[in-house]
């Protein structure tokens, strides 16, 4: 984690501490650069001119004025942002569960798919994909390279053929298989598209038939790069696909990983997963206080 966010937390360190040691007193001057640091890191303004009351009331009430100290208040707060509902993926216990995967295009949906079904297979359970995309014969191509790399069991639509019919068949072959899990890669829509965001209702509600109370999880992947623009995005998803948790890709590629902050206290949604790199091991379970430490680390 501390690898994916070394651009972000470059940022936050060189703006917060180009002034002075880490042990000076806290001054106007440099809660004016802590709020600015906040805000380039693309926090909402929301939310910075939130936590930014929180630390000047505890400098003004408290009498806490040391840099160190306000920096641990700030941690507490950002890591209340990220500790919004339950971060475990749902369906434990249901035969199979039924995880489907959206978001818009270049988001790194499919890759975030693949990469799931191998954490997944690592804790011991028996996933299977879902190639659904079928819009895109390179999608369905790269997430059949995918299963092939990671030793995992795929179901794949042709071409422009239904997505929906695509987890039908999924669901119902792990149900035949004893497969514990189905990970379902979407096609990439944009949120303006109403045809679209259609579809991916109809997507909810056929798998719905092919196993009563699926799909248990809808993961909405998010590209950390786009900072507060992928928040205009999340709000049609939730409202059409009823999406269950957050996922946030490339925070390895930007200096913007304040936006994960952003997004689930706009949201009120768990940020469930972090894709922190390229690899098929970079995808992460978000843990708020090693986030938040690995963005602000104590010491810096």
């Amino acid at each position: 984690m501390k690898e994916g966010l070394a651009r972000t937390r470059f940022g936050f360190i060189t703006r917060l501490f180009a002034g002075g040691e880490t042990s000076s007193k806290v001054t106007e001057a440099w809660l004016g650069e802590l709020e600015e640091a906040l805000l380039r890191a693309d926090l909402s303004v929301t939310l910075v001119d939130s936590v930014m009351l929180q630390v000047r009331d505890i400098v003004a009430f408290q009498k806490i004025d040391t840099v160190p100290r306000v920096l641990d208040a700030v941690r507490d707060a950002l890591v209340a942002v990220l500790a919004n509902g339950d971060r475990e993926l749902r369906g434990a216990g249901q035969k199979p569960r039924v995880i489907l995967v959206v978001g818009v295009n270049g988001s790194g949906k499919t890759t975030t798919a693949a990469k799931l079904a191998k954490r997944l297979l690592q804790s011991g359970e028996t996933p299977l994909l879902a190639a659904a995309d079928t819009f895109r014969a390179a999608a369905i191509e790269q997430l059949e390279t995918w299963a092939g790399r990671i030793g995992v069991p795929i179901v794949s639509g042709r071409p422009d053929g239904d997505p929906a019919a695509v987890v039908f068949d999924a669901v119902n072959a792990a149900i035949a298989r004893g497969n514990s899990v189905v990970v379902a890669d979407t096609a990439g829509r944009l949120h303006t598209k109403g045809h679209l965001m259609d579809e991916l209702g109809k997507i909810v509600r056929v798998t719905g038939r092919a196993r009563e109370g699926a799909p248990d999880e809808v993961l909405l992947v998010l590209d950390g790069t786009q900072g507060q623009n992928a928040i205009v995005q999340a709000r049609q998803f939730t409202k059409d696909a009823q999406v269950t948790g957050i996922v946030v890709t490339k925070l390895d590629g930007t200096a913007k990983g304040g936006a994960v902050f952003a997004i689930a206290d706009e949201l009120k949604l768990p940020v469930k997963l972090l894709g922190v790199g390229e690899r098929a091991d970079d995808l992460i379970p978000m843990d708020p206080r090693a986030f938040v430490d690995a963005l602000l680390p104590k010491g810096a």
